[in-house]
């Protein structure tokens, strides 16, 4: 990628000197992530998506599970220590994140929400995730994801 196209996301990982590899592919909100890991000749168990829920106590959790996997709301709640939790709706993300829907990630969030990364992610060398904007992913360690999220690892998928 050219300096002039680096996301957030990238910024923020520069500016902590952690290592990551960028990866694009032209831009369609329509794919679905394992359409997106198949573009990235990549096993789908490592591509994780980012979801944004709000908790009954009208909190907001940022949840990273992989593409292929559905949040369990149940398991997600507890994980939270909410009563319900649910997701929030598509034209609420860009002016809570700054992303949107199809480029969202865990890194760079307008603030930073308490964050939870399903357990599997560190059975990985490196993972993807969105790198801020739709077309782009990045691949990083779960442990350096883990590092600047300051997420939590659960069991959050059905």
């Amino acid at each position: 990628m050219k300096k002039e196209e680096k996301t957030n996301v990238m910024r923020v990982l520069d500016a902590k000197k952690i290592s990551y590899e960028s990866h694009t592919y032209e831009p369609d909100a329509t794919l679905t992530g394992e359409e997106i890991a198949a573009i990235l000749n990549e096993d789908s168990a490592k591509v994780f998506k980012t979801l944004v829920t709000q908790g009954k106590s009208n909190t907001y959790y940022v949840f990273v599970v992989p593409v292929k996997e559905e949040l369990d709301l149940k398991k997600a709640a507890k994980a939270a220590g909410e009563k319900s939790i649910d997701m929030i709706k598509q034209k609420e993300l860009l002016p809570l994140t700054g992303y949107v829907h199809g480029g969202c990630s865990p890194i760079g969030m307008k603030k930073q929400f308490k964050t939870f990364i399903h357990k599997t992610a560190s059975t990985y060398e490196k993972i993807y995730v969105s790198a801020g904007r739709v077309g782009a992913q990045i691949e990083i360690s779960p442990a350096d994801l883990i590092s600047v999220t300051r997420c939590i690892e659960e069991d959050i998928v059905v």
